[in-house]
């Protein structure tokens, strides 16, 4: 379990595909303090350290979650989300997330908005995931309120250290993220399509 509190950036060092599996090596301030078989959330990918190597860490994606994320565009250089997994009994700064993207989304418009910036993101309805205003919403690992909630759109509101401390410095119109909806939101969109 992750909480969508961005604790700070790793860059991808090296990939290697072995099969259907995309093996990443990142280096991160935070390596010399992880250790084999935790999970660390990589735009809010929830992904397992399998070595480490000084300042550089492997961790290893399936197919699945190549399918469903935007691993499959990393490329050398690249910068992402870090977070290690919560600790029992630490505040719950952001909201439960649990590290498993239910699809993409892609920006669709930035807007400054006297202090803080405005990102609309749109995302495929079909997939049966929604978002409430003044819900959460993980975007790339990140924590955030949704605002103007629409059937496949919605919008969030950066402030000037979040947009310098995560990869919102970085997002650009068509700019691809991650995405994971409101666990409970899940659950009741879930229960209504059984009725």
């Amino acid at each position: 379990m992750f909480t969508g509190i961005v604790e700070t950036f790793g860059e991808i060092k090296e990939i290697i595909h072995e099969n259907g599996n995309v093996h990443l090596f990142v280096d991160a301030k935070i390596t010399n303090e992880l250790k084999i078989d935790q999970s660390v959330a990589h735009n809010g990918v929830c992904l397992t350290v399998v070595e480490i190597n000084g300042a550089i860490y492997k961790v290893t994606a399936i197919k699945e979650t190549i399918d469903k994320t935007t691993i499959g565009e990393w490329k050398v250089g690249h910068l992402v989300n870090l977070e290690r997994a919560m600790l029992l009994g630490a505040r719950l700064d952001g909201h439960i997330v649990q590290g498993h993207v239910d699809q993409t989304g892609k920006c669709i418009q930035i807007e400054d908005a006297n202090g803080s910036t405005y990102f609309t993101f749109e995302y495929d309805f079909e997939k049966n995931n929604i978002t409430i205003e003044k819900g959460s919403i993980t975007i790339d690992g990140t924590s955030l309120t949704v605002v103007n909630s629409g059937k496949n759109t919605f919008s969030v509101a950066i402030i000037p250290y979040t947009l310098e401390n995560t990869l919102f410095k970085t997002y650009k119109v068509g700019s691809e993220v991650n995405l994971e909806f409101d666990v409970v939101g899940k659950y009741v969109s879930k229960l209504m399509s059984l009725k």
